[in-house]
């Protein structure tokens, strides 16, 4: 199933379209009249680090609550995709515990551990460093906050493009819980349990566990090592401890684990130039339709620890202010294996042992008068990692390490301040300043030259402000203008090629967005519809570029680029029985500047009119249907339909048109558009007996069975063949579930 969309000459026209748009359906909106709803459902968020409605925050905000999360199915990051506009979610091409963000255009596309994310990850109020363990089963999870455009002044650390905030449910104090499972095709297998304990003395606790396993989706044929790839097994458990101190001292504490042992992806071969016997007897492996069953020479596995601590202390000083504390530890290890070259020949294989802990301390004061909101913080943040990351190629061998480091403290400040009944204005500003550390060791054999260990440090500093208008118009409307900025810290190539590229860091990357917004809801709260339309202006964005040296990946500051565009999000409850969903972002990204050389033996100019941008497809989109079909003696039963669609766009920012050979070509791995439907019929207050009550649900995700490449790997002509790997959506799969809660 697809979708097209006609583009037109002149985006910058569609935006003040958008905004037009946005300043007229507040009429709409007040003029709809739907009998028999009763309203949409009240969302509170902390995206401000104070508890609001959802309506009334002036930033561009997608809020998930515990029953949509339940509905759709959403397990872990992954599942949000297009959830919210010009949001991209998707695996990292050869990992399964990787996650590639995208927010309006903002990305990170290598998952080697000394790259940064551009969109912050939050788990209960603490950063989450790395994409590596970015995907893991959140047990308990209450609500999800999508945050986008820069977050620098109350997130500051990596929130280029914006921020995911996890929020897991507290314990209540009362004895509760629920238990499922769920099978499926590919001999899928899942059992979650959690539960609530009475509250004894000052204490209230719950945990939770999850268990997921799954067959691998590509079989292995005879000769090759194991018997699959692409599995699932891993298991997930949460403890949560709450102590009541007093009247105004309350202490949360929260504890993740996360244990993961499976095959990972298939790297299948998808195109290659037969340069040598070698890669023409590659070639005949090659194919650009999914392969179910292959063979190769290199075991493979993905194996990753995980253990969470986070502490939270709050103390209401007065009814108006409140001091918090949030410290956290986090610890990673992580090892994997993977055929690169996907074929039963030594051309590319690489292994990546992973050894990584964080630490991190925040102070906030939050408070307010009559009319002033203000929350004042302090920041400290300190992680340390070491990477053993050899290959075997072809040629000969490498043992390529890096160790990386990172110590960042910041201050930030942020007053909203009601001028008027109607008015708002808001200014925040933070500083923050970065110590960056690398060690970088490489011995190689066949080709290359060896590195001998060399470390090297660097500082990074910036001041990042924020400003903001907001005017209620009504209860049913509001508006707001913002102005922010996002700093992401310059740092080191881990994967570097040579010793002085090892020691020698790349720039920060720098944003300035300004964001126009309308939040708008029916009198009697049956349809809500909000827009946004912003303008990003970024500097020395980071992008990904691979040499063709063995083992070697390294960061580019692309010089500047411009990234605008429009948002819309709407609920519709035509009757109690009905909820319509809609999410749709548009998206134009280009570069204004892009310095390199565009042939050999030519000086180094702007070629951006000449290069694609990464991970920036021009629509997104999300429907939603969830009906109640009918109330029956044996339960509710109710259907969903979930409906995502991704327009096409290029893996990586290379040559549109190939001028110079010595570098890859963007439309090798560009992504075709495509759309993925998600189903759901379900049986729910199932009347079992006992103090509870049961759910049984059918699922089915990719109804269509979609089955193209979603992600690429392309070498590039250094690499001596253009060898070209596909990673494919995949395939449909289709089950059922019981559930029990109490």
């Amino acid at each position: 199933m697809k979708l097209s969309f006609a583009k037109q000459d002149k985006p910058r026209s569609r935006i003040v379209l958008g905004a037009a748009v946005a300043a007229l359906l507040p009429g709409l909106a007040q003029a709809q009249q739907a009998g028999g709803a009763s309203g949409i459902e009240e969302i509170l968020v902390t995206a401000q680090r104070r508890e609001e409605r959802l309506q009334d925050v002036p930033i561009a905000i997608s809020a998930i609550s515990a029953e949509q999360i339940e509905r759709r199915r959403i397990d872990n990051v992954l599942d949000l995709k297009s959830l919210a506009p010009n949001l991209m979610v998707s695996r990292y091409p050869n990992s399964n515990v990787v996650s590639q963000v995208a927010i309006r255009g903002g990305v990170t596309v290598n998952a080697a551990m000394y790259w940064e994310p551009s969109t912050g990850m939050y788990l209960d109020g603490v950063y989450l460093g790395k994409a590596v363990g970015s995907v893991f089963d959140v047990v308990d999870i209450e609500r999800i906050e999508v945050l986008r455009g820069p977050q620098g002044t109350l997130y500051g650390r990596n929130t280029m493009a914006g921020a995911v905030n996890l929020i897991t449910r507290k314990p209540s104090g009362e004895f509760s819980g629920s238990a499922t499972v769920e099978l499926g095709n590919y001999d899928h297998r899942v059992e979650k349990f959690s539960v609530d304990l009475p509250k004894v003395g000052i204490a209230r606790m719950s945990f939770g566990v999850r268990s997921e396993s799954r067959d691998g989706l590509v079989d292995l044929e005879s000769g090759s090592p194991g018997t699959e790839l692409d599995s699932r097994d891993n298991f997930g458990a949460r403890f949560a401890l709450g102590l009541d101190i007093s009247d105004c001292v309350v202490a949360d504490y929260r504890f993740d684990y996360t244990d993961v042992d499976q095959m990972p992806p298939h790297s299948q071969l998808y195109s290659v130039t037969p340069s040598n016997a070698l890669f023409t007897a590659a070639a005949a492996y090659a194919s650009r339709e999914r392969e179910d069953s292959v063979a190769t020479n290199w075991p493979g596995y993905e194996q990753l620890e995980l253990k969470g601590h986070a502490l939270t202390l709050g103390w209401d000083i007065n009814d108006t202010n409140t001091l918090k504390s949030i410290t956290s530890y986090r610890d990673l290890r992580n090892d994997d294996s993977v055929d690169l070259d996907g074929v039963p020949l030594t051309i590319a294989t690489a292994n990546r042992i992973s050894d990584y802990d964080q630490t991190s301390q925040e102070l906030q004061w939050i408070g307010s008068t009559s009319r002033l909101h203000y929350v004042l913080g302090l920041y400290y943040y300190e992680d340390d990692g070491y990477t053993i990351n050899p290959h075997v190629f072809f040629f000969g061998t490498d043992s390529s390490q890096y160790g990386f480091g990172a110590e960042a403290m910041a201050a930030y400040a942020q007053f909203d301040f009601r001028a008027t009944d109607a008015l708002t204005l808001t200014a925040g500003l933070r500083y923050t300043d970065e110590d960056k550390d690398t060690e970088r060791y490489k011995t190689v054999t066949g080709a290359g030259a060896p590195i001998a260990r060399v470390e090297a440090d660097a500082s990074f500093s910036d001041t990042t402000p924020m400003a903001s208008a907001a005017y209620r118009f009504s209860d049913q409307l509001n508006v707001y203008l913002k102005y922010s900025e996002g700093f992401k810290s310059g740092g080191f190539m881990g994967e570097a090629g040579n010793a002085v590229e090892a020691v020698t860091p790349y720039d920060p990357e720098e944003q300035s967005t300004w964001e126009v917004g309308a939040k708008m809801s029916s009198a009697d709260g049956q349809l809500q519809l909000n827009t946004a339309a912003f303008h990003n202006e970024i500097d020395d964005m980071h992008v990904n570029q691979f040499t063709g040296l063995p083992g070697v990946s390294v960061v580019r500051n692309a010089g500047q680029a411009t990234t605008q565009g429009v948002e819309i999000e709407g609920i519709w409850l035509p009757t109690d029985a009905l909820r319509l969903q809609l999410s749709y972002g548009y998206l134009d990204a280009e570069w204004d500047e892009f310095m390199e050389a565009p042939a050999v033996g030519q000086p180094i100019s702007n070629v951006a009119d000449n290069r694609s941008f990464p991970h920036a497809p021009e629509h997104t989109l999300n429907l939603m249907a969830d009906a109640r079909l009918a109330q029956t003696a044996w339960g509710e039963l109710r259907a969903l339909a979930d409906y995502s669609y991704t327009a096409s766009f290029y893996a990586y920012a290379y040559q549109l048109e190939t001028i110079d050979t010595r570098r890859a070509t963007a439309g090798n791995t560009e992504v075709d558009a495509y759309g993925l439907l998600n189903l759901r019929l379900s049986l729910s207050e199932i009347p079992v007996g006992g103090p509870g009550s049961a759910e049984f649900t059918l699922w089915a995700r990719n109804v269509t069975d979609e089955q193209d490449p979603v992600n690429f790997i392309d070498f590039g002509p250094g690499f001596f063949s253009n060898y070209t790997l596909a990673y494919f959506q995949e395939p449909r799969t289709y089950g059922a579930s019981f559930s029990y809660r109490w």
